[in-house]
């Protein structure tokens, strides 16, 4: 009897165990990232702060900040979030709004995307992202198949969305208004709203976005060189065309781990938007698609803890923060590869970024929290 107790508890414990597959992948990403900021941004940090490892620094020290934060959302009973949801939401849309008042917001490139002073700046654009999971993983577990309906279930969720991602548009970051509607989609659509549904809503603002979007100079150029970023490539297709260009030279091996040429001047934000062409310079082929298939391993792990939840906020959640994780990582691979056009959000895990680097590694917590109260084991 005592064998059958002692027994009967590891098989609990393994069952509650976290995924080691999941949480590896995420470490090697961290891991990689690491390396490439130091090896992206040390001709940069030497040339403005003396110090090759200045902004390596930073990162690990986000990095912890990032990891506790992790270790909190991985112990709390996930279902508390369910109450916290819309609480989360209204702290998102005030944050935004504040970023967008002169002498509050901080000012870079342009952009009005920051809060907060120098090192200590936080960027609540990457908090909303994970707010607007919350909030769609409360609502969409209370209405159940009210979801197929089209001005009960898909109109005010959709409201919601447009509300965050106009607010970041404004800053400009069309990068982050973008994920947050791809990801607000992609959850609906798991939530078994109807296709057709999402598909009015698309047609409803797809020509506003447009105009928006054409009617501003600096987004404009963005598509146009997107378009064709050759036809320009001194002005508005230099980025795409020296990105293209360190891929190319990356070849299938790289040139070697800390052997770029681009990232002395050539391409900017080689150490955050652009990582990716370091890396794949760098690391080659090979190295790209070792980045891209742990992607792969986290989403298809991810995926099966939310198919394993115990309840639909649990499942919701968990698809969500997978959500966010891997169509941001595609979404700049597309841009660094001119499959995308330029939008200006980081590669999650790699490049450089406070803000973003603590949202993912807390939506990873989350993934993983859902993960130890599963239905079953997900092997």
């Amino acid at each position: 009897m005592v064998e059958r107790k002692r027994n009967d508890e590891q098989v609990a414990t393994q069952r509650n165990a976290p995924d080691a597959v999941l949480v590896g992948s995420i470490a090697v990403l961290v891991a990689i990232g690491l390396v490439m900021i130091f090896s992206a941004s040390s001709a940069l940090a030497i040339a403005q702060h003396h110090d090759a490892a200045f902004f390596l620094k930073r990162q690990i020290v986000w990095l912890v900040v990032g990891i506790i934060a992790a270790f909190a959302a991985y112990r709390i009973e996930y279902e508390h979030l369910r109450r916290f949801a819309p609480f989360a939401l209204v702290a998102s849309v005030l944050s935004l709004g504040l970023v967008l008042i002169p002498h509050i917001g901080l000012d870079s490139g342009g952009a009005r995307r920051w809060l907060g002073a120098g090192a200590f700046s936080l960027q609540p654009s990457e908090f909303a992202k994970l707010a607007l999971v919350l909030y769609l993983a409360a609502a969409l577990s209370s209405k159940g198949e009210r979801v197929r309906s089209l001005v009960n279930g898909v109109v005010p969720l959709a409201l919601v969305t447009a509300l965050l991602a106009m607010l970041v548009l404004k800053e400009p970051d069309m990068g982050t208004a973008s994920l947050l509607t791809f990801t607000a989609g992609a959850m609906l659509f798991a939530a078994g709203a109807r296709i057709v549904h999402l598909l009015m809503v698309l047609m409803v603002t797809a020509p506003w976005v447009v105009l928006l979007v054409m009617h501003d100079a600096y987004k404009r150029a963005r598509i146009l060189a997107f378009l064709n970023p050759w036809k320009d490539t001194q002005d508005k297709g230099f980025q795409i065309v020296q990105s293209l260009l360190a891929l190319g030279s990356g070849g299938p091996f790289g040139v070697g781990l800390g052997f770029s040429r681009q990232k002395f001047g050539w391409l900017p934000e080689t150490y955050t938007d652009f990582i990716g062409s370091i890396l794949g310079e760098e690391l080659g082929f090979i190295g790209m698609f070792v980045v891209v298939m742990l992607f792969v391993i986290f989403a298809y792990r991810a995926a099966r803890i939310a198919l394993n939840a115990p309840d639909r906020f649990g499942y919701f959640l968990a698809l969500g923060c997978m959500a966010m994780i891997v169509i941001q990582a595609f979404v700049n691979i597309g841009v660094v590869t001119s499959s995308w056009p330029v939008t200006g959000v980081p590669l999650p895990f790699i490049s450089f970024g406070g803000s973003s680097l603590v949202v993912s590694l807390v939506a990873v917590a989350l993934v993983v929290n859902v993960g130890r109260h599963r239905r079953r084991s997900t092997g």
